[in-house]
């Protein structure tokens, strides 16, 4: 039986926990990214500490 793609889904469905993985990793990965090219952690880096 095929699944309806239309319907609404709400909470901890596998669509939406791979969609926050995948985001996760993309925010991770900018945070290096921003430690490495400006020599400084994230959080001083936006002046928050």
């Amino acid at each position: 039986m095929e699944e309806n793609r239309s319907s609404a889904k709400f909470g901890f469905t596998t669509e939406a926990e791979n969609w926050n993985g995948r985001l996760a990793m993309i925010g991770f990965a900018a945070a290096l990214v921003i430690e490495l090219l400006s020599g400084q952690g994230v959080l001083h880096f936006w002046g928050l500490m």
